[in-house]
């Protein structure tokens, strides 16, 4: 496109034709430093807006990758031990409700458990996660309980509050 072209409103052309009268009006020697500054303003422009953030996605790249194939390794490895679980027999109630209760005398005072139906209550004082953990792995493997409600708060002591589990693959 040309200059005489582009149609500007009023104003705008107002001000373009005195910005123009200006430039002209300036020695070459200013012309020229206005100019690279203006060359030095739209690099660092470039470097802030398309390069610098190219080249930090770059160098972050790797690190990235490699954490994403960590959890992409162990959501498989729980999708293969889920598969494994899913194939195993069910626990009959009363060998369920023993697993569990044999899983809760571990915990002492801390825990407590009831057992209503295909469903067992653990309420739970001041557990550490660690313990609770290892009910749950116990509560999994041996009752082939599965978690369907928690309402567990952390303090200091552990984790206090209560866990409803499924009993025996009901669900």
């Amino acid at each position: 496109m040309t200059r005489s072209a582009i149609k500007l409103p009023a104003p705008l052309a107002a001000l373009r034709t005195e910005a123009l009268q200006k430039w002209a009006a300036l020695p070459p020697r200013e012309r020229l430093g206005l100019t690279l500054a203006g060359v030095a303003v739209a690099i660092a422009l470039v470097w802030m807006v398309g390069v610098n953030p190219a080249l930090r996605t770059l160098r972050e790249a790797p690190a990235q990758i490699d954490a994403l194939d960590v959890q992409l390794q162990a959501m498989q490895r729980m999708a293969t031990e889920a598969r494994e679980l899913r194939g195993t027999a069910p626990v009959p109630a009363t060998a369920a409700a023993q697993a569990l209760k044999s899983a809760t005398e571990r915990l002492g005072e801390k825990g407590r458990l009831t057992v209503m139906g295909d469903r067992a209550t653990l309420t739970l004082t001041g557990v550490n996660g660690e313990v609770l953990r290892a009910w749950l792995t116990e509560a999994r493997s041996g009752a082939r309980a599965r978690p369907i409600e928690a309402q567990l708060t952390r303090g200091p002591q552990g984790y206090t509050g209560t866990l409803v589990v499924s009993l025996g693959g009901a669900s």
